[in-house]
């Protein structure tokens, strides 16, 4: 049997055991509403209160600032339009950076095609955003301020705590969107000005089908979705307790310190690949230590990604949640690369589960990979005689 290794964590990560067993009580036997008034419905509704307080407890803020949703995509949305449209009345206007997450910038993007506007701010080459550049861009009518903690595309850091000063300074609401660092980083939804913060508990040993929003309660938000009085109205909808509860167990554990492995398959390609480079910022505090993209040269993303799905390997080629869609990934663009260049991007993200074993059989097999699919590129064969 062929040998599966798993290095794409950020789409999604295996199930924790411990989140697997803490859910299935709520799979089998225990199945009532959190709406209702029976045993079965309050065991759900104490189930529920319990897994607020954990997620709540993670990131530093009051259960009650603690909503439940379907996804990060949707915890995205509510506050990006639910802030836009609660605060119509003061003003139309949004700031975010030039690399943000589909969820944000397509959602961003809705909102001007309805009478709202928006400022890009353009990152520098390692992906980050200057918070002097946010506050150039801030006008009287700026009502919220969206941008990421850590890139899922680049894995590049941002400085949430310049941006939360800002924020606060100014009176303006912040999101930052922590799904692609949440249990990796420690995150605090309590910086100084941060107003809203998402979390993605599928990225971090918890299930899908659940997502994260913490919201300052002084912060006004309208709900996307209505008829019914779960969340304080803010999402209606039945409750999907099992979820939730697996939400809450996996937001508990205990991080893993994933660099030292992050490190290894860095500079093993190094030794054994030419012609590739590492996208985002270096290596270290500035960047996620679970997060590896690359840009070969000679070779689109998606055939490596193939490649290596058929020796057993698993990672992820394309902009984040649209792997569907070839085109160049916009933050690739966005940090100076030419398009030929960005398609030939991968991304490697590891979780709790990869072992130093996956590490040493992935550096045996990528440039294998590489090499057989650039024996067969004209692409690679002129840069070489360019060389």
């Amino acid at each position: 049997m062929k040998r599966r290794v798993y290095l794409d964590h950020l789409a999604g990560t295996p199930l924790a055991p411990e989140v697997r067993e803490a859910m299935r009580p709520f799979l089998e036997d225990q199945f009532g509403s959190a709406g209702s008034l029976h045993g079965n419905g309050l065991a759900a509704r104490e189930a529920l209160e319990e897994a607020r307080a954990c997620c709540a407890a993670m990131v530093h803020a009051d259960p009650e600032e603690i909503i439940f949703t379907s996804s990060g995509t949707e915890a995205n949305n509510l506050a990006v339009k639910g802030v836009a449209w609660a605060q119509r009345e003061r003003g139309n206007h949004i700031v975010l950076s030039n690399i943000e997450h589909p969820s944000i910038d397509l959602t961003v993007a809705w909102l001007e095609e309805n009478g709202f506007e928006a400022t890009r701010v353009k990152v520098d080459g390692e992906g980050r955003v200057e918070p002097s550049a946010i506050a150039e861009s801030l006008t009287e009518r700026t009502i919220l301020i969206a941008t990421h903690h850590g890139s899922h595309d680049l894995g590049t850091v941002q400085n949430t705590e310049a941006l939360g000063a800002l924020a606060l300074e100014r009176g303006i609401p912040l999101l930052v969107d922590a799904t692609a660092i949440g249990g990796w980083l420690p995150v605090d939804a309590r910086p100084e000005g941060v107003s809203l913060f998402t979390l993605a508990p599928h990225r971090l040993g918890g299930p899908q089908g659940v997502g994260v929003l913490c919201r300052d309660r002084r912060v006004p938000l309208s709900p996307l979705i209505h008829g019914g009085v779960q969340e304080e109205g803010l999402r209606s909808g039945t409750e999907n307790v099992a979820a939730i509860v697996g939400a809450g167990v996996a937001v508990g554990l205990m991080p893993v310190d994933l660099a030292p492995l992050q490190h290894r398959l860095h500079q093993g390609l190094r030794k054994r690949v030419e012609g590739f480079r590492l996208n985002g910022a270096p290596l270290g505090a500035g960047r996620l230590p679970h997060h590896l993209n690359y840009s070969f040269e000679g070779l689109e993303g998606e055939g490596l990604a193939l490649a290596l799905d058929m020796q057993g390997i698993a990672i992820a080629s394309g902009a984040a949640c649209v792997t569907k869609n070839l085109a160049v990934p916009p933050a690739l663009l966005a940090i100076g690369l030419d398009a030929a260049l960005a398609k030939g991007n991968v991304l490697l993200s590891l979780g709790r589960d990869t072992t130093p074993d996956d590490i040493a059989h992935v550096l045996e097999v990528i440039p294998e990979q590489v090499a057989k699919l650039r024996a067969m590129s004209p692409a690679w064969a002129e840069a070489k005689n360019l060389s």
